[in-house]
């Protein structure tokens, strides 16, 4: 196990203090997120003058904005300040600004059940608000701004820690935060806000989900979650979904850190799992929707951790396995541990980095970058896969097969040889190794070998309840509920098993998922739409979408938590975890478009309305993509008419399946072309 025993958490920076006086009675209270331009506002009225705060977060400034008004000449008057819930910070004031300084806490426990010691923190921060007043006037206290008689003010925070990578933090914050500052020095507020909204909306704005509204749709979002399961209101999903591409925008881009378990939204010095990166299905998850929703470029910061993982992964496949490759197991966080935590029953499943390796593929058949194939996917993706050509041993009861272990079924049945999930992940990784390979005309021979051990993993197992296997043994529990359906990765995220092409592991599928249930912690039921949509029963996934579109706290829970959905539309596991956000968002794409099956040529199929629900019998997607390259609008009616516009952004032929119509296309790269069926 891993010294320490556990990971370090991802923890909040600090808070912005607002005092407003004589605010406490204000009326016509109203909180508003506008997703379509990532703004945030708060609106009110006190003794009849209306004050309003707009705020955002802008990656262009690398700072977040706020912006404070009143309708009345010299009737805004505050106080502003920070602090920080670590226990080492200080406050002062310079001129305009406020400043926070400080060094992250030590890990929450002093050692792990092994008595190894966590590493004393150096992390050092530093962040700093200006305060521009527009009328009024500014006083600067020993540790807050104090503005009285102004009309209109601006706050600017910037923000920095000395993190350079895993490892280095030798950065000093201090000189980014002026950096930041001096970068908006000469900038206004609108011109601040219309960069921003820029910034956001060149990847919002590429895809659009309408499946019709109502007088419904125009409540407040808690009025209309706590009677969607009854009204059915479509709208609301679609504001799920691309509520599920803002936050994925807003917690994940170029440079910065991956998504967690919270996004970054955790508010926590001790949050629930450390707030870091679960690698059995929860961190996946978060991208599962990133390529087939144009958001590719979010999905550069997961990468970006493979990348780091693949070479601290090589000590721990070295010093724990005395192997070559690379190896990760079931939770990762900013320091890139690779070693297993917490617990052997769980904790010590070796495929964690081989499942993060099918987004780098993914990334390649959806956009098709062959530098990207060569420089990042396959090395990383190759030296996976030597790992596991050592790791894998032959099934003493039939030497024929090999088998993964010691592994386990997460979270789910202890330590074992030969899980199902572990073997369908590694022929995923082999297969795609091998593809990459033939693709750039190198590693024949490696090729080949990966090839035979792929034919010789154990294969799905379908056992006594018509059930597919979650181990090599036929021991499953038809009244076991738990969240987890790992031996169900082959029919998604995997693509190994499918109605059309595997129909009795398909029907076992359908057992297993009767077993389990319908119900479940709300990432579970995220889960469960994608697989149910791979079934091709769209009125079950749809069924999975209510029932994760609940709330989380009511009436009926006696305002306990469950899995669902929190007012705010925030994923309920309970508590908080942001990937059931995501993976409703991939549920629903997979309901108007499949792109993972093939012909005999190795084209990919594009499957459309695959699992369309009755309760949408009209509507229209715009923007998703396909594998192969191809990016769709598609509209249908509820007279049966479907119109798919397919643009080609490679130039690759294009096998277009509605139903039992197959129509083929080739549109040249960047043209477009329509079929109506």
């Amino acid at each position: 196990m891993s010294q320490p025993f556990g990971q370090q958490a991802y923890q909040p920076f600090g808070n912005i203090l607002l005092n407003f006086p004589d605010h406490a009675n204000a009326t016509h209270y109203e909180r508003v997120l506008d997703i379509e331009k990532a703004v945030s506002s708060v609106l009110y009225e006190v003794d009849g003058v209306k004050f309003k705060r707009e705020i955002f977060a802008s990656l262009p400034a690398q700072a977040l904005v706020i912006r404070l008004e009143s309708s009345q000449k010299g009737a805004l008057n505050f106080m502003v300040g920070m602090d920080s819930p670590h226990s080492k910070f200080e406050v002062s004031v310079e001129g305009d600004q406020i400043i926070l300084r400080g060094k992250a806490n030590n890990y929450h426990k002093e050692a792990g059940p092994d008595g190894y010691p966590y590493p004393e923190s150096k992390l050092i921060f530093e962040a700093r608000l200006k305060v521009e007043n527009q009328g009024g006037r500014l006083l600067g206290h020993e540790t807050f701004i104090e503005v009285s008689n102004a009309q209109n003010a601006t706050l600017y925070l910037v923000a920095a820690t000395g993190f350079v990578n895993y490892h280095d933090i030798g950065a000093n914050p201090e000189e980014r935060c002026r950096n930041y500052l001096a970068g908006m020095e000469k900038k206004s507020y609108k011109i601040l806000r219309d960069e921003h909204v820029q910034d956001y909306q060149s990847l919002f704005n590429r895809v659009s989900l309408d499946l019709g509204c109502s007088d419904i749709s125009y409540r407040p979002t808690d009025e209309r979650l706590i009677s969607f399961y009854d009204d059915e209101d479509p709208n609301l999903v679609s504001l799920l979904f691309q509520y599920g591409r803002y936050l994925l925008i807003s917690s994940s881009r170029k440079g910065t850190q991956p998504a967690n378990l919270q996004g970054i939204w955790n508010d926590k010095l001790v949050p629930p799992w450390d707030s870091k990166y679960t690698l059995n299905i929860n961190t996946e998850m978060n991208y599962w929707s990133a390529e087939a929703t144009c958001l590719s470029e979010c999905a550069e910061a997961l990468f970006d951790m493979v990348k780091d993982l693949s070479e601290t992964g090589k000590n721990v496949a070295k010093e724990h396995y005395n192997l070559n490759g690379w190896v990760v197991h079931h939770n990762t966080d900013l320091w890139r541990g690779a070693a297993p935590i917490n617990n052997a029953d769980h904790g010590i499943w070796p495929t964690g980095g081989a499942w993060l390796c099918q987004h780098l593929w993914w990334h390649y058949q959806y956009g098709g970058d062959r530098y990207f194939l060569k420089n990042v996917v396959y090395p990383i993706l190759k030296e996976a896969s030597l790992f596991f050509a050592g790791y894998l041993v032959p099934y003493p009861k039939n030497p024929e097969w090999l088998v993964s272990g010691p592994s386990n079924s997460p979270e789910l049945g202890g330590l074992v040889m030969g899980p199902t999930m572990d073997h369908q992940i590694i022929r995923n990784l082999f297969a795609n190794t091998c593809e990459a390979a033939e693709i750039l005309g190198v590693d024949k021979d490696f090729s080949e070998m990966l090839e035979h051990k792929r034919k010789q993993i154990a294969p799905n197992r379908i056992g006594r309840y018509g059930q597919l296997q979650e181990w090599l043994e036929d021991v499953d529990d038809p009244n076991e509920k738990h969240r987890h359906v790992s031996h169900l990765w082959g029919l998604y995220p995997g693509d190994e098993i499918h109605p059309l092409i595997t129909p009795e592991l398909a029907e076992a599928c359908k057992v297993t998922l009767s077993h389990r249930g319908d119900g479940g912690t709300g990432w579970s039921r995220a889960w469960k739409i994608n697989l149910w949509a791979r079934l091709l029963n769209g009125d079950h996934a749809f069924l999975l979408l209510k029932n994760l579109m609940v709330p989380s706290k009511s009436e009926e829970t006696n305002y306990q938590d469950r899995g669902g959905l929190y007012l705010n539309l925030f994923d309920s596991h309970p508590p908080f975890q942001i990937d059931g956000n995501f993976g409703a968002v991939s549920g629903i794409v997979e309901m108007f478009l499949q792109s993972h099956l093939r012909d005999e040529n190795g084209d990919f199929y594009q499957d459309i309305l695959p699992a369309l629900p009755s309760a949408f019998p009209s509507g229209k997607i715009s923007g998703i993509k396909g594998r192969g390259g191809f990016e769709f609008d598609i509209s249908w009616d509820n007279r049966g008419k479907v119109c798919v516009r397919v643009k080609s952004l490679l130039g690759n032929k294009c096998i277009i399946r509605y139903k039992n119509k197959e129509v083929e296309v080739a549109p040249d790269k960047g043209k477009s072309q329509e079929i109506i069926f």
